[in-house]
């Protein structure tokens, strides 16, 4: 199938998701993960209405940007673990940045905002146990969102969380009602939180933006391939 069809299938799921908790259609987004593929299919998918897309990578993200900046109206969302030191590609270019768990990354993603004179939209990465090693423990999160006041280039809009991943997209739900719990607790209206195997359990918890990839693009490359 094409492109156009992958995407027009998932919306249809994530539709029907909505519907099923008595949403709207358009109160959730997806964003189209295309990370490690080529730049012809995100244009493909740009041509099919596609405007929102995530990056794991910050120098493919820079590149990506870069040579997509003709498409008026595309946006990256950086959705993986970031180094530091690398927050210089991210910061300036990214419209979200997805998973936030650190506060010295944080302020170095602050810092080079400012640089670049934009606010830059931030969800905390909530740590749901399971041996995760990463993210935000749920009782630390008004602690780090205090932490985040003084730094006034980024703007902390919501939380976002990846459960591990079953053979039965039933097993997240529990997590994705304790990570909306904790929004709702906190006055955060931004929720990321599903991906390709479980987004439709995740839209009926609250959801306002999933993350899809290989339903759309088909299988990735590999990094530095």
């Amino acid at each position: 199938m094409s492109i156009q069809e992958n995407l027009s299938r998932v919306k249809e799921r994530m539709a029907r998701a909505a519907a099923r908790a008595g949403r709207s259609a358009d109160s959730v987004q997806l964003v189209a993960v295309s990370k490690l593929q080529p730049l012809e299919k995100i244009r493909e998918a740009f041509d099919a209405g596609q405007r929102l897309f995530g990056e794991n990578y910050a120098q493919e993200l820079r590149e990506k940007a870069e040579a997509l900046k003709d498409l008026a109206g595309l946006r990256f969302h950086f959705i993986g673990t970031l180094q530091k030191n690398k927050a210089k590609y991210v910061a300036p270019v990214a419209s979200m940045f997805e998973a936030l768990d650190d506060l010295e990354l944080a302020r170095e993603l602050d810092k080079r905002a400012r640089v670049a004179d934009r606010v830059l939209p931030v969800l905390l990465e909530v740590n749901l146990g399971e041996e995760q090693k990463g993210g935000v423990a749920p009782e630390a999160i008004a602690g780090f969102l205090e932490s985040l006041r003084p730094l006034a280039a980024l703007k902390a809009e919501g939380l976002m969380c990846i459960p591990e991943p079953q053979p039965d997209p039933e097993a997240s739900r529990p997590h994705f009602q304790k990570v909306a719990a904790l929004a709702r607790a906190h006055s955060l209206s931004t929720l990321s939180m599903g991906m390709g195997g479980d987004f439709e359990v995740a839209i009926e918890e609250g959801a306002t933006l999933v993350r899809v990839g290989t339903a759309i693009f088909g299988e990735r490359g590999r990094p530095g391939a």
